[in-house]
């Protein structure tokens, strides 16, 4: 578990990355103006709203950077590379709230009875499509441990069953979810 100055120094991390593009710089990251935990590598999304809807939400379920750094690259992906949204203007920028999700370890599901909505998020691939939704969103939208599973199907490009069918692979894993609004 992260402290409350370790997430309120990510959700910095990640407003100024996207404020330093806006502005035509590349963000500045030093890795010494952040402590240890920050600097081990771990996946993050960022998840960026706007008016309580969804304006961006790119990350890595994978370690590939430290954390600080992945915090960084997903926000400013988020912001101007996420293909469903036009890239984030500067007249926006004032409106929108952050949210970061800490990726845990992925595992793989033996049985949908343990998956847990609302604590795991899910990643379900056959051959090489592949769709990931984060935890919280099952919670957000009040769905059952069915609904999240055909969802998260749906966004792999997959039918909404194909969750039933051999050859489909269920993994699921855990985040630690904190956004602007928390703290």
């Amino acid at each position: 578990m992260l402290s409350q100055t370790q997430r309120r120094q990510l959700l910095r991390i990640a407003r100024e990355s996207i404020e330093a593009v806006l502005d035509g710089r590349a963000p500045h990251l030093e890795d010494s103006a952040v402590d240890e935990e920050l600097r081990r590598p771990a996946g993050a999304f960022v998840t960026l709203t706007k008016h309580d809807e969804l304006r961006g939400c790119i990350g890595s379920i994978q370690a590939v950077a430290p954390l600080h750094r992945a915090v960084s690259m997903s926000a400013v992906n988020a912001a101007f590379r996420d293909p469903r949204f036009f890239p984030l203007d500067k007249r926006e920028y004032p409106e929108i709230e952050i949210e970061i999700s800490v990726m845990g370890p992925i595992e793989p599901v033996g049985s949908i009875d343990e998956i847990v909505t609302g604590r795991d998020g899910l990643i379900i691939s056959r051959g090489h499509q592949a769709g990931l939704l984060l935890p919280q969103v099952a919670s957000e939208y009040g769905w059952t441990r069915e609904e999240f599973l055909e969802h998260t199907c749906r966004k792999a490009g997959l039918p909404p069953n194909a969750w039933r069918e051999r050859g489909t692979k269920i993994e699921k894993f855990s985040a630690e979810v904190f956004g602007e609004k928390d703290t």
